[in-house]
């Protein structure tokens, strides 16, 4: 019939598959639990100043009876390392640290008292602490700030996050 085509779906998909991708949509595209919208970031990685940074990010949730989001950003190291190829090629390590983290976490008693998640992620600290709290439309972001030489000469992750992030971050000294 000339005059009344069709148009065919972008993703090439027949019309009644394309039909069904609006109800899975809101599942795809918020993938946190509701409970823990609005709440707060806070970068953890077990050191001094992270967890004068969770204390801070505790005592934050409870003032604005929101829930606790502790993002612990696992090692990503080049593979160009062990390959010695040209590439910029990241291997995710195993990293234990996270399931000691969250075993630590679940026995603290100052825990207790909040709504909280662990999650895990990979690569760069500054950009998943932003990308976690897009996800939860998190009020704030709560980390720690980097002491000592690597911090002066690579710039510290407070201070770049501070710079990008499109939310309030909180640095505790």
């Amino acid at each position: 019939m000339a005059g009344h085509e069709f148009p065919e779906p972008a993703d090439r998909r027949p019309l009644a598959e394309s039909a069904a991708l609006p109800e899975q949509a809101p599942a795809l595209s918020h993938a946190c639990d509701p409970a823990f919208r609005h709440g707060v970031v806070v970068g953890f990685d077990g050191s001094v100043s992270s967890e004068r940074a969770l204390s801070y990010a505790i005592g934050m949730a409870r003032r604005t009876h929101s829930a606790l989001i502790i993002v612990h950003v696992a090692n990503r190291l080049p593979a160009t390392v062990w390959a010695g190829c040209e590439p910029p090629v990241f291997v995710d390590v195993p990293d234990h640290r996270t399931e000691v983290l969250g075993l630590e976490l679940a026995c603290a008693d100052h825990l207790a008292e909040i709504s909280w998640v662990l999650v895990e992620r990979g690569g760069d600290i500054c950009h998943e602490l932003e990308e976690v709290g897009r996800e939860y439309e998190a009020d704030a972001i709560v980390v720690g700030g980097t002491h000592g030489l690597a911090g002066r000469i690579f710039g510290s992750v407070a201070g770049r996050l501070a710079r990008r992030a499109q939310r309030p971050v909180v640095v505790i000294p």
